[in-house]
């Protein structure tokens, strides 16, 4: 005969999450007016997934832009990755991503900063050779 144990599992407390804040530096193509913050953080508003859906981001995700930053503080989880992901996507869509790239800052590991390409650089190694 085979006995069934059956297993008593302890009630686990709801755990608090804590609020995972990312910000996007947009200083210096919002200075030379290339980019507009106020249709940025609109994109960033309409296509954030919260579970599985866009732009229903309720109190789990704010977006909120200060005169060249975007800060996304989030209570679920989303990855640094998509932001750059949606960040791209804006540039391309408003055809200035062959221009400017989005990189992780070296003081801040929370923050990305969009950075012009080095063409001047490229265009000296070129005629070395």
């Amino acid at each position: 005969m085979v006995q069934v144990v059956k297993k008593k599992t302890a009630n686990v407390g709801t755990k608090k999450v804590k609020a995972q804040i990312f910000t996007i530096d947009c200083s210096k193509p919002v200075d030379d007016k290339i980019m507009e913050m106020a249709s940025f953080e609109k994109f960033l508003q309409d296509k954030i997934k919260v579970n599985g859906k866009a732009g229903a981001l309720g109190d789990v995700v704010k977006v909120v832009r200060d005169k060249s930053k975007v800060t996304v503080t989030s209570e679920a989880d989303i990855a640094k990755r998509y932001l750059k992901y949606l960040t791209k996507k804006y540039l391309k869509k408003n055809g200035v991503r062959d221009w400017l790239r989005v990189i992780a800052s070296n003081k801040d590991r929370s923050v990305y900063e969009l950075r012009y390409f080095n063409i001047a650089d490229n265009e000296a190694e070129e005629e070395e050779e």
